[in-house]
This record gives C-alpha cells, structure tokens and sequence, in this order.
C-alpha cells in the first residue's frame, strides 16, 4: 500500500499548486474536496486509501493534534487587533457564550432524540460544539492587516472554543467515570475549568512574548539568531503545548496564546504602523538588514513565521481531511445520523449564534 499512499498524496498536491488559484474562486472550501477525495478513494468507493483508524489511534491522535496546533498558532498570529476592540467581544461571545449553548443543546438533543445518557450527551456536545480552526480557515482573516469583523470575530472564535471546550469533554468523562471530577464536581471547577483554562492562556503568552523577545534581541544586538523561522515556529508551538500539558493546563489555548503574544510584541514596536510595507521591501532593501534592525525585527520575524504556520497548516488539513473522508462509508449514514446533522447545523448552532450575540453590535447580515 505505500507506493499508492505516496502516488495519491503527490498527485493531490500536484493537483493542488497547479490549480489552486482556479479552486479559489470556486464557492466551496478546499477542505471539501480533500473531503470527497478522501471518501473516493477509500473502503466505500476505489478502496485505494484504507487507514485503519482503531488499530493506528496514536498516529491519528499524534496528525490531528499537530494539524490543530500549528492552525492555533496561526490564527493567533493573525490576530493583530488591540484588546481594546470590539473583535475581542465578539470571539468571546461566539468563542464561549455560544459554544456552550450549543453543547447544551446538543446533549439535550443527546438525551431526548437520540437516548443518551447525560454524561455520554455531555460529552458529544463537547465534540461538536468547537468550530475547528483548520477547517474554518477559508472564512478567516487572511493576513494581520484584515479588520473585517465577521473574519476576525470568527478567526478568534477557532482559536478560543477547542480550549474552552476541553472541560466538558472532561465532565462527561467524569460523569462516566473514567477522569475524577471530585465531590459536588469541585475539582472539575478548580483543576479542569479555572487552573486548566487560565494557566493554559498564561504560560502560552508567557512563552510565546518570552521566545519572540529573546528572538529579537539576539538578532538586533548580535545579528544572531537568522533564519530558520521554520525552526522557531515549531519549536515555540511544541514548547508552548508541552509546558502546558506539564502543568495540567489546556494546551490548544497555551498554543494560541503563544501566537497572540507574538504578534502583539510587534504591535508594541511598531504601534498600529501596518507591517505589510515592511514586507513588501524586502526585494529592495537588504533582507538581513530588516532582520535585525529594531524597527523591522519585529514584523519580518512574525510574517515570515506566519508565511511558513499558513503553509503548513495547509498540508495538515489535506492529510487530515483526507484521511477523514477516507473514513466515511455509506453504511454510517442513516436517519438518525441525518436529523442529528440537519438539527444541530440548521437549529442549534443558529440559535446559540443568535442568543450569543444578543446586544451586540452587529448587523442582521452578519449574525
């Protein structure tokens, strides 16, 4: 089977760089095709894409979690708004308020439509809840100098709610049994929702201004520390989540606030200036100049991370995407299935979209 992986994956990307500007301007994502792909070449269809997901649970766990947390790191460092704006507000509304509407509707739904237990419905309205910020990419902010607010509001949304999602997984698995939640639910209050969320945020942002620092005055002082952005971007995203999963904190938000942290110390040096005309001077100036002098270190450091996280990111979506839709069979689906699918897009999730952004600022088109 290895020489098909290795035909299949290489005719994909091929296919991929030579007509991806053409797929952009098509009306659907291309997590989507990935999707069909997937499904076609695996069991129920050509049977060429066979992946054998209960016996290889570490690598599928190990691939999703990497995909995850290199899109997490990305979408903090697009995130350049100030605290002060409205942006924020919003992901939070969208980020916690409506995610946890939705995974209380959902294991309503669970009980009642589909004779769940409370801590099994619990624990599947956790699962769903979370946007995934891998496959929301396409409705996301592009680059750091993008203010629309249904972009940023959305693209901090996918950076908050796997996190704030993780101690409902954690209750319903308590409730099941199988992780300690403590009498009356008083540990899952103090360990898993408060220290685990909070410190997961704290160390992520102490990490990642720590690193990007460090980064940026060796190569201003020293002319050290060049290059190989590669390097600091994986190494910073395993540090942040390793350091985090150390201390029993959330470890996605660790990542994503890692990310933040760094594009806001480049709005600490340059203020609101946009870092697009440093960019763009790069084929005119002397490129380890920008590098290291204080005034461009900054920004051509984070863009240049950001340009390898985005290209990154998107090869993990191709190999997680098609690996999931080589996992579909016509089999699984069935009316129940369906309703649960039709409720949960076209009902539950407008619903805690609309009951989150109540008093809000937005426009009809918008919500």
């Amino acid at each position: 089977m290895k020489p098909v992986w290795f035909l299949l994956v290489g005719a994909l990307l091929l296919f991929m760089g030579i007509s991806g500007s053409l797929l952009r301007r098509l009306p659907v994502s291309t997590a989507m095709l990935y999707l069909l792909a997937g499904y076609a070449l695996g069991p129920a269809v050509a049977g060429l894409l066979v992946f054998d997901a209960l016996n290889n649970l570490p690598l599928l766990e190990l691939i999703t979690e990497v995909a995850v947390l290199i899109s997490l790191f990305a979408v903090g460092l697009r995130l350049r708004a100030p605290w002060s704006a409205e942006i924020w507000q919003l992901s939070l509304r969208l980020g916690v308020v409506a995610m946890l509407i939705t995974i209380s509707l959902v294991a309503v739904l669970g009980v009642v439509a589909l004779d769940l237990s409370w801590a099994s419905a619990i624990l599947l309205g956790a699962i769903l809840a979370p946007t995934d910020p891998v496959l929301a990419s396409d409705v996301q902010l592009k680059n750091a100098e993008d203010r629309d607010r249904v972009k940023s509001s959305l693209t901090g949304e996918g950076g908050l709610n796997d996190g704030i999602a993780f101690p409902f997984v954690m209750l319903g698995l308590g409730l099941m049994g199988l992780h300690d939640v403590g009498n009356y639910l008083t540990r899952w209050v103090t360990v898993d929702l408060l220290w685990a969320i909070f410190a997961g945020l704290g160390s992520g942002w102490v990490l990642g201004r720590a690193v990007s620092s460090l980064v940026i005055w060796l190569r201003g002082k020293y002319q050290e520390a060049l290059g190989l952005e590669e390097f600091l971007t994986l190494g910073l995203i395993a540090l942040a989540y390793g350091f985090a999963l150390a201390i029993h904190a959330y470890g996605f938000l660790a990542v994503f606030a890692a990310g933040v942290a760094v594009r806001r110390l480049e709005g600490v040096v340059r203020g609101a200036a946009p870092p697009k005309p440093v960019i763009e001077a790069i084929s005119a100036e002397d490129e380890q100049q920008l590098a290291t002098h204080p005034a461009t270190a900054p920004v051509y450091m984070i863009e240049s991370v950001l340009r390898f996280s985005l290209q990154t990111e998107r090869i993990a979506e191709m190999v997680v995407v098609l690996l999931l839709g080589s996992l579909l069979s016509a089999n699984m689906f069935n009316l129940q299935l369906l309703l649960l699918v039709v409720l949960l897009f076209f009902v539950i999730r407008p619903i805690s979209v609309m009951l989150a952004l109540t008093g809000a600022t937005v426009s009809s088109t918008q919500r």
